[in-house]
């Protein structure tokens, strides 16, 4: 019987990590794959049409799984919001089984041609989190959390891959100081607003607000330059 396609996904991502940090997300590791599991090569292309960068957007997908499993079994009541906010960011990271793989997947995610996979795929993680969270919001927060967050979690990761300091305790505190520096920002937004001098500043961004419909949900649809496609 023929296997379902997320099974055979697996399987070939199971047996590319061990190639990944020899070869990156590359045809090469991709070809590895094939040889160690016997895949049918038509069956694997016709799941993994482009083989390698396939499986480097299944293996961040399967830390995403990952972090929201955990999420659901933390007790993360009585926290503050920004709190909530790092937890989910470092469960995130630590559902990271090699750095050297993500390493890896920032130099292919970081070529022209696959920059947009990147950015929807850290759009796609930041999106669960915030939804994972509770957020419901439906007007232009619901982008300038997630764009915000985005901006977050990615200095965060380059700072994590080179950081060697024990239980990358480095890594958390510049996770904190990068919030507090949002948090900082959202409460000087909330000061302009009370401010009858300054509230007409914001004005045209209120505007703007108002006029945006609720966003979909397609994620191919709300970065620039992509097209939704299922895996």
């Amino acid at each position: 019987m023929t296997k379902p396609n997320e099974e055979v996904k697996n399987q070939l991502l199971d047996a590319a990590l061990t190639h990944v940090v020899f070869d990156g997300w590359s045809d090469a590791t991709f070809q590895a794959a094939l040889q160690d599991t016997g895949l049918d090569p038509v069956v694997a292309r016709a799941i993994c049409p482009r083989g390698a960068v396939d499986l480097a957007l299944a293996f961040h997908r399967r830390g995403d799984a990952a972090m929201l499993e955990r999420l659901k079994s933390a007790d993360l009541e009585g926290m503050r919001f920004r709190d909530k906010i790092a937890a989910a960011v470092r469960f995130r990271l630590e559902a990271v089984p090699d750095k050297e793989a993500v390493r890896r997947g920032v130099t292919l995610f970081s070529l022209p041609q696959h920059a947009p996979d990147g950015a929807r795929a850290m759009w796609e993680t930041c999106d669960k989190i915030w939804t994972a969270l509770g957020d419901s919001s439906n007007d232009i927060n619901w982008y300038t959390k997630r764009g915000t967050l985005s901006a977050v979690y990615s200095s965060t990761v380059l700072y994590w891959l080179g950081d060697d300091s024990p239980d990358h305790q480095a890594t958390w505190e510049f996770l904190d100081r990068r919030i507090d520096n949002v948090m900082q920002f959202e409460s000087f937004k909330a000061q302009v607003r009370r401010n009858p001098l300054l509230k007409p500043l914001l004005a045209g961004p209120d505007w703007l607000a108002e006029k945006i419909r609720p966003p979909r949900r397609d994620f191919g649809d709300d970065l620039p330059g992509t097209t939704s496609r299922s895996d």
